[in-house]
């Protein structure tokens, strides 16, 4: 796995828009926080594009990602928000010059498409808060971006939860947004699974579509080569008018009950301010015992 060059101060890191459109004036404290460390700020053309939804059609959305892609004065990439659109673009972008020069792409939801396919090309990109979370954002949310950013040691310690199933694995961590990994079944994009450590999250899903889309998981053989499995935050879940019965959690623990790989439940990361960064395709060791939950990137 290839891992993008640590940021330094003076590197300049672009903004852009993937998805849904930003036409607010909601850039600035993440302009204040970037300035504050030191780094430059380059805002994207599809800043402030409006396309009913999106911020401008597929081709300038693409765009407007191939450009900062390919020059080499731009460090890293910060998706300004998620949404849905990113899958639109995905395939009009050309990763060649990307792939000989790899720089950080960084945000999570919607971003999972690019997580997902860039992860199958071997390189390594940050699931992480986003410009328009970070006014909202924890301290250690934001704290845990600078460390992956500048290639800081990274390192995670939560409480035990009783619902953890308690074990040691080690691989790459890869994952994203349930949904997103769902729909990229099938395609150049599908999650590969096999010796790795899964990170899944969601966000306002119907309780039945997570059983869904963990049994899709399971048919498409995504975790008979499971090393871990770790759950992020599943909010605002919502149920039908008969119940189907489980909470998040349980249909995860059903639906995986066959199986003997630790899982973590409950961390910190996903669409909630405590929102702690992952970098994704780099080596972890997961450690949960009765006493305490840990993550650790080598």
């Amino acid at each position: 796995m290839k891992i993008p060059p640590s940021l330094q101060k003076g590197d300049t890191i672009a903004l852009v828009a993937t998805a849904r459109k930003n036409i607010d004036d909601n850039l600035k404290p993440a302009i204040d926080l970037l300035h504050s460390w030191g780094l430059e700020v380059l805002i994207g053309n599809t800043i402030g594009l409006d396309n009913n939804q999106l911020a401008g059609t597929d081709a300038e959305r693409a765009a407007d990602f191939q450009q900062q892609l390919d020059n080499p004065n731009i460090k890293a990439i910060w998706c300004v928000r998620g949404g849905y659109g990113t899958v639109r673009m995905i395939d009009l972008l050309d990763f060649t010059k990307f792939k000989k020069n790899p720089k950080w792409i960084v945000g999570f939801s919607d971003v999972t498409v690019i997580h997902s396919y860039i992860n199958n090309l071997n390189i390594a990109t940050i699931h992480g808060a986003m410009p328009i979370t970070v006014a909202k954002a924890s301290t250690e949310s934001i704290e845990s971006l600078r460390k992956s950013l500048f290639g800081e040691s990274l390192n995670y310690e939560i409480p035990f939860d009783s619902a953890n199933r308690l074990g040691n694995a080690k691989g790459e961590i890869v994952g994203g947004n349930l949904s997103i990994l769902y729909s990229l079944m099938g395609s150049n994009a599908q999650i590969d699974c096999k010796g790795k450590i899964l990170f899944i999250e969601d966000l306002d899903e119907y309780l039945y579509h997570i059983d869904r889309m963990m049994m899709s998981l399971k048919r498409c053989g995504c975790f008979d080569g499971l090393n871990g499995l770790i759950v992020g935050t599943m909010t605002k879940m919502k149920d039908n008018d008969i119940p189907w019965g489980k909470n998040a959690n349980q249909i995860i623990e059903d639906v995986t009950k066959g199986y003997s790989f630790p899982i973590l439940y409950n961390f910190p990361a996903g669409h909630f301010r405590d929102n702690r960064a992952l970098i994704f395709g780099k080596q972890v060791s997961l450690k949960l015992n009765e006493k305490t939950s840990k993550l650790i990137f080598e």
